[in-house]
């Protein structure tokens, strides 16, 4: 299976840039992600990696060899790329047979009668649906559609598998289950995967690597709990992660002796930067920050001098999302466990974890993580 690189990459159509100065590589037999809000060029990059869209700019390697080059005039179509496609439509021939669908591209390859028959039973058995060979698509579930539309895309033994949403058109427990189908399917046919989604769950429970975009311009590429943790911007923070991370707006007070002071509208923090790296070094009194603080970091604690006031509560029974108010402030925790919080009742807040961020008021770029400790500031 081979390494993608993707070197200056830029797609223009007219005036609009869909895709600025890519460059990521992604691993043999690795399974990444691109990410990101409608129109943020996440399709358009498949689809040049893939040969249905032509770059403006730029270069793009499949196992070392130039599929396309704007300075040499490489431009290699589709079929001569070695990757199969999997599409939010499945496209099924809906005259013929599960197993007449598997086959379909193998015999236009001239494949031999038993090479086809080896491969159409190797990938029915790996897929579970052996049973389903004579069944046509219209008697088959959404899911067993996908399947049988993996099947098909995987029988010529395609170097890359190219995805686009393609579980979109499934229903929200369907989409559970092939998740987990095309996670195994993954390791257990060791291909390269390049999968596109808007949706942050899928990016996070699937991938070895997600590429983030925002207008066309990676915002960061990671593997996914790097992305959730280690957020490189604002717009990372807030996309990945449901409920989305708290955000406070505060200012720059002092720095001494490795900790940050913070003094914002109904909350002062005391932040404790895990490294004191140039980033730290270089803040300023009264520099404009915001900090971070994922629901999960936050929990009740009866002890607590944080006081609040419960404004709503979500009991899903695993968990329960809550939001407080802290004068003009709120705040969205999760609390695991089937609770429930009485709307208008006075809780205490702990902030007790280390990974609570701080970011640049300006221009949004993560400056550090570290832990905090909270006061009551000044009223609105």
């Amino acid at each position: 299976m081979p390494e993608i690189r993707i070197k200056n990459a830029t797609k223009t159509f007219g005036k609009f840039v869909a895709v600025e100065d890519l460059n990521i590589t992604i691993a043999d037999k690795g399974f990444v992600t691109l990410l990101g809000p409608s129109g943020c060029g996440k399709t358009t990059t498949l689809r040049m990696i893939s040969g249905l869209e032509s770059p403006t700019e730029g270069e793009i390697y499949i196992d070392d060899t130039p599929v396309f080059s704007s300075s040499r005039g490489i431009d290699l179509p589709p079929a001569k790329r070695d990757v199969g496609f999997l599409f939010q439509n499945y496209a099924l021939w809906p005259h013929m047979s599960v197993g007449q669908n598997i086959a379909f591209g193998l015999e236009n390859l001239k494949w031999t009668r038993n090479d086809i028959n080896d491969r159409v039973q190797e990938l029915t058995e790996l897929l579970k649906i052996d049973e389903f060979l004579s069944r046509y698509p219209a008697e088959l579930s959404g899911g067993q559609q996908q399947r049988v539309a993996i099947a098909r895309t995987l029988a010529p033994r395609p170097k890359v598998l190219f995805m686009d949403e393609p579980l979109s058109n499934l229903d929200a427990k369907l989409r559970i289950e092939m998740r987990t189908e095309l996670k195994r399917l993954h390791l257990e046919t060791n291909s390269t995967f390049v999968y596109v989604t808007h949706d942050q769950l899928e990016a996070m429970t699937l991938s070895t690597q997600v590429c983030l975009m925002k207008e066309g311009i990676v915002q960061q590429y990671a593997p996914p709990l790097s992305v959730y943790n280690y957020p490189a911007n604002l717009f990372c923070a807030e996309f990945v992660g449901n409920p989305t991370m708290n955000f406070i707006s505060v200012e720059c007070e002092s720095i001494q002796e490795g900790k940050i002071e913070l003094t914002g509208t109904n909350l002062n923090f005391t932040f404790i930067p895990c490294s004191l790296d140039e980033q730290v070094s270089a803040m300023q009194m009264g520099q404009s920050l915001v900090l971070g603080l994922r629901p999960e970091c936050i929990s009740p604690a009866d002890d607590s001098p944080v006081r609040g006031t419960v404004y709503s509560a979500l009991p899903s029974g695993m968990e329960t999302t809550v939001i407080v108010k802290i004068g003009g402030t709120h705040l969205t925790l999760v609390v695991f466990g089937g609770q429930d919080f009485p709307v208008d009742t006075e809780i205490g807040l702990g902030f007790t974890h280390d990974n609570y961020i701080l970011f640049d008021g300006k221009g949004g770029q993560r400056i550090a993580s570290g832990s905090v400790s909270v006061q009551a500031g000044k009223s609105p």
